[in-house]
């Protein structure tokens, strides 16, 4: 376990009387159907690396001026000499750089292997993979998975060869190993017989190994993490993230429209989070992982704007904002239409619906509220809502005065006590201007200071952290003003990071991704999911004790949502519900953990303790029981 640099925990509340609580039958507020979601973005490799289920890293050798081109991850067999090179025929535009790849003096049988992400992961499955190659070849290509420290051969393909002298020919393969590798310390290779070859070389690009898929997507996604997420229940997906949208610079941006089609057609870019993104993992592939959990997209249009600061002129913003349109043709538009016509081109004839747009990411930073304010948004703004009247459009911030129905996304991290003092932050909020709490996360333990400088933050979400965010959400509900939450970052590959904690951490091997603390949190909540609230009366006021009640009308349960922080003792609690009679069940869950400090870590056992009993409303529909200190609670009616 990672311990914290300050085992501070704030002062203790005193409350440990019993509280009395009834709740209404009426007079509450009707809540969105989007509650608990995701937010993805590429940080800590959690597309590339991680959710996007390829294994071969630097498959097509991509890079810029930002992120050079490399041989990153590949090495050579039996001393073959590896080039990296700009032929005057490439691949495509989009992959000008590929690999030579010389056969050292002798008959040996060369090639190229690959580490994948820090790893590959293999297992008795069907692998699908692909390679381009540039050269005549009478032979037989060999594509293998091993072992490094052992050396044995898990899997090989034979695949003849089609390859002529001056153009690119695919290859495909599948691999079967026949047993499962004892660790993820494997290598992918293709070697070919070089007295077969023209002068002993061969040209390859985009090469390719899939494991299985979610749903069995081509050019899908990892199967653990999405089944991860679709345990927690999220309700909306908002895509493509956070500061990877904006870009480090304006050319930088991320371009919905090069993210599409072929792969050998993606040029990929330079994240902002210091490598090169594939684009692997595109506009189709997020519609698609919407299509996969039945959630809502919630999607981001660029916004005029760059980390860096610069925004492009009022004057010269129109093309940007006709880019939006265009995205939101793609994936909305009939076939009759250009747009929709080119969705139909990659695959999707069937148009998807969009409820939900986001303009920019983060506008309130780096000096970008002035002209967000002043006129980037109102451009997105109104063009967009002139021709998708019934789109709702966020703001990036909330520190500026919105457009009569327009919302505003509000970003949080903190210390766990500056969450918990924020229970009633949104009661000042109107749903005529939804909110949507687009990033959330506690970061740092109390006592400690948010340093922006030195994000030097804790490695896994903790317990105490966990009840913290709870107690802010449930705070958040309370009020009709509210969209939907999700934690932020949301994914980290532990071998490749620029930002912890988050919400699901992972390696190469799927067998220890590691379901955070808040994870649990997010799962209880959004499987009980709250669709009008009810106004509630209790003999103490709010801590600490934390709650709120109301109905789930598909079920016609009345739900009980709570959070203990810092408690001296049990609470004890005594709830009941207008209408609910003596002998009513219902059933509470408990979580907890066994200290403030308990993570959840990569490969090891979940610290989460999830209690679940029926219990039965005694004298006059009253149900009682007790959370102990640091808990996080549902009671739902049977009905």
């Amino acid at each position: 376990m990672v311990l914290p640099k300050l085992l501070l925990l704030p002062l203790l509340a005193a409350g440990s009387a019993a509280v009395d609580i009834s709740v209404s039958s009426s007079g509450g507020n009707k809540t969105s159907n989007i509650q608990y979601g995701i937010m993805e973005e590429e940080i800590n490799h959690c597309g590339d690396g991680g959710l996007y289920a390829e294994l071969i890293r630097n498959r097509a050798f991509q890079g810029g001026s930002e992120f050079p081109s490399s041989l990153d991850a590949w090495t050579s067999v039996n001393d073959a000499t590896l080039s990296l090179k700009q032929l005057s025929n490439p691949l495509s535009s989009a992959l000008p750089n590929s690999v030579n790849v010389k056969a050292a003096k002798g008959d040996k049988e060369t090639g190229l292997a690959n580490e994948g992400w820090w790893g590959i992961d293999v297992r008795r499955q069907k692998y699908t993979g692909s390679f381009y190659v540039k050269g005549s070849y009478k032979g037989v290509f060999k594509a293998s998975l091993k072992s490094i420290t052992s050396g044995e051969t898990f899997a090989t393909a034979h695949v003849d060869s089609k390859s002529v002298e001056d153009d690119w020919v695919q290859h495909r393969f599948t691999l079967m190993p026949r047993k499962d590798a004892s660790n993820t310390n494997n290598t992918f290779s293709i070697t070919f017989d070089p007295r077969h070859t023209k002068d002993g070389s061969l040209d390859f690009n985009l090469i390719s190994l899939f494991p299985p898929t979610w749903n069995d997507r081509p050019n899908g996604l990892r199967r653990d993490l999405m089944q991860a997420m679709k345990d927690m229940g999220p309700k909306f997906l908002r895509f493509p993230g956070g500061n990877n949208l904006e870009g480090q610079t304006l050319p930088g941006r991320w371009k919905w429209n090069e993210t599409i089609g072929p792969l050998k057609d993606r040029p990929g870019r330079a994240t902002t989070w210091k490598y090169q993104e594939t684009s692997g993992l595109g506009l189709v592939e997020y519609m698609e992982w919407c299509e996969d959990l039945e959630v809502e997209p919630i999607v981001a249009v660029w916004g005029g704007f760059a980390l860096n600061g610069d925004a492009i002129p009022e004057s010269e913003l129109g093309p940007y904002v006709q880019d939006a349109l265009d995205e939101l043709e793609f994936l909305t538009g009939s076939v009759d239409t250009k747009f929709g016509a080119l969705r139909a081109k990659v695959g999707h004839p069937e148009p998807w619906k969009v409820k939900y747009v986001e303009v920019g990411n983060e506008d309130n930073l780096n000096g970008g509220l002035e002209s967000y304010k002043s006129y980037r948004f109102r451009m997105f703004h109104d063009a967009i809502k002139e021709k998708y009247p019934d789109i709702q459009i966020l703001a990036s911030t909330v520190d500026m005065t919105l457009p009569e129905k327009a919302g505003g996304d509000y970003h949080l991290y903190d210390i766990p006590d500056n969450f918990v003092s924020k229970f009633n932050f949104f009661d000042q909020y109107s749903p005529d201007n939804p909110v949507l709490l687009g990033e959330i996360a506690a970061t740092q333990f109390n006592g400690e200071d948010i340093n922006w400088d030195d994000t030097d933050f804790a490695l896994y979400p903790w317990w105490i952290g966990s009840v913290a965010e709870a107690v802010f959400m449930i705070g958040a509900e309370r009020s009709p003003a509210l969209l939907g939450t999700t934690y932020a970052p949301f994914m980290m590959n532990l071998d490749n990071y620029q930002w912890s904690p988050t919400n699901l951490a992972f390696n190469a091997d799927p067998s220890k991704t590691a379901r955070s603390t808040s994870w649990h949190i997010y799962e209880l909540f959004s499987h009980n999911h709250i669709t009008t609230t009810l106004p509630t009366k209790s003999s103490v006021d709010f801590g600490p004790l934390y709650y709120i009640a109301g109905k789930d009308e598909d079920t016609n349960s009345h739900i009980f949502k709570a959070a203990v922080y810092n408690s001296t003792a049990e609470v004890p609690v005594s709830l009941s519900f207008d209408g609910v009679k003596s002998g009513s069940t219902a059933q509470l869950t408990v979580l907890t953990a066994p200290d403030a400090y308990s993570m959840n870590e990569v490969g090891q056992r979940d610290l989460v303790d999830r209690r679940v009993e029926q219990i039965t409303a005694g004298e006059k529909g009253v149900f009682e029981f007790e959370l102990p200190d640091l808990s996080v609670a549902v009671l739902k009616t049977d009905s």
